[in-house]
């Protein structure tokens, strides 16, 4: 790393979770001094850009730092040098979003951002554009770490890895974050003190172990979880309770957005009464993302406004900003990142990527090896990951027989006849951003 102090460029700098990261850098200065912070959009999010952009000089001028804020338009003239490159863009912006929410509801199926069709479309979307940055990283910054927030976390990092020789990307996100949060908050401890053995993929990651100070009190868990119903989800998804019997047998603890796939037909019941009120989630998110770019324009606003805490999302700074400290100070503590399986479970092929615990050091995160992934979740988690699999394999190639069968292994999918139809539907509302299937 440069002695000088340590270059940012952030990836779709305009996103509404720009004040938090700035404010996680702000909060670690003393010991990840961040120097230039690039913020990088494209030209039709100039708008947001500006207004984030000056929001996060703000931050900084108020907290007394010494870290220049750069807005760019350009992300090679952004890359050289850098250190780090995170990605949290959205191609489409939210109004995509909202297609891939509202387009399967009208088919009488699931409609959500990463799983199902949506979370497929978002993928296709959004590899070809994470592939051709990989691209510049490699030509411009090919030191740098690239962190992806990007979702679906897992396919974007899969595709990085199977279809480049880049070996410096990592997906992260913040669930794993509120899941140590929820189970120190359950047993009582600080939640410092507190990590856990995942497997999985990203959004279907189950908890199979949890340790305080380094000892297993996975039984006490478990108990506290279901004695307190502490089915802990995130704010876009409504959280149904578990019964106690499903996760003594299962021996695991899901995550929330396994919500979707055992809680099916409450869930898609909930979501269809939404969509006929004229209502998505996405719709939701888009109206607080308006309020908050209006806090944002505040002049006197220099610090990042409690409300963001509605978008989703929260603790990204604490996913982001820990997984840089600890990488740039060696810290090798663990962390819960999404990264090529290289043998850490048997039941994987190694270039499928995981979420799964690692040890970060200055060479990256150091996976922990699990063995076999436990029989009562092993099923459901192949599934998903061959799913992933022919989604990246789809988003690369512009192969819609690919894509078909994808769809038609999702639980979230009832039919092939179904699989077909949602499948033309999003493509026609997508087709400006997919041109590999043009």
């Amino acid at each position: 790393m440069k002695k000088q102090g340590i270059k940012i460029v952030t990836i779709g700098g305009g996103s509404s979770y720009t004040p938090e990261l700035v404010e996680g850098f702000i909060l670690r200065h003393a010991h990840l001094p961040v120097r230039e912070l690039w913020l990088v959009d494209i030209e039709a999010g100039r708008e947001k850009l500006e207004i984030v952009g000056n929001l996060a000089k703000r931050m900084v001028e108020k907290a007394g730092v010494d870290m220049k804020i750069h807005l760019s338009y350009d992300r090679r003239e952004a890359l050289p040098g850098a250190d780090f490159v995170t990605t949290q863009m959205r191609v489409g912006l939210l109004d995509a979003r909202i297609k891939d929410e509202r387009i399967p509801l009208s088919l009488g199926m699931l409609g959500q951002e990463t799983n199902g069709a949506g979370g497929m479309f978002k993928a296709l979307r959004t590899i070809p554009v994470i592939l051709d940055i990989v691209k510049d990283i490699q030509e411009l910054c090919p030191n740098a770490w690239l962190l992806n927030f990007t979702n679906p976390a897992a396919m974007v990092t899969e595709a990085i890895s199977r279809y480049t020789d880049y070996k410096r990307a990592i997906g992260l996100c913040n669930l794993p974050v509120g899941l140590i949060a929820a189970f120190a908050n359950l047993l009582e401890v600080d939640s410092e003190r507190v990590s856990m053995e995942i497997q999985g993929s990203n959004h279907f990651v189950y908890a199979t172990d949890v340790f305080v100070d380094g000892e297993s009190v996975f039984d006490e868990m478990m108990n506290q979880y279901i004695a307190n119903e502490a089915n802990e989800t995130m704010t876009n998804i409504h959280g149904i309770e578990f019964s106690s019997d499903f996760i003594r047998g299962l021996g695991a603890i899901p995550c929330s957005y396994h919500n979707y796939y055992y809680h099916h037909s409450e869930q898609l019941e909930a979501q269809l009464k939404e969509y006929e009120e004229g209502a998505v989630r996405a719709q939701f998110v888009k109206d607080v993302e308006d309020e908050l770019f209006e806090l944002y324009k505040d002049e006197n606003l220099a610090v990042k406004p409690k409300q963001l805490e509605l978008r989703g999302g929260a603790l990204y700074s604490d996913a982001a900003c820990n997984l840089i400290d600890s990488i740039y100070n060696n810290k090798g503590d663990i962390q819960y990142v999404d990264v090529p399986n290289n043998g850490t479970v048997s039941s994987l092929p190694n270039d499928a990527v995981i979420e799964t615990a690692c040890i970060i050091t200055k060479n990256g995160p150091k996976p922990i090896a699990i063995g076999e992934f436990n029989p009562e979740i092993n099923g459901q988690i192949q599934m998903i990951k061959t799913f992933e699999r022919l989604v990246v394999e789809a988003a690369v190639t512009g192969s819609r027989a690919k894509a078909i069968t994808a769809l038609n292994l999702n639980p979230l999918i009832p039919s092939d006849d179904l699989a077909n139809k949602v499948f033309d539907a999003l493509l026609e509302a997508h087709l400006d951003y997919l041109p590999q299937f043009a």
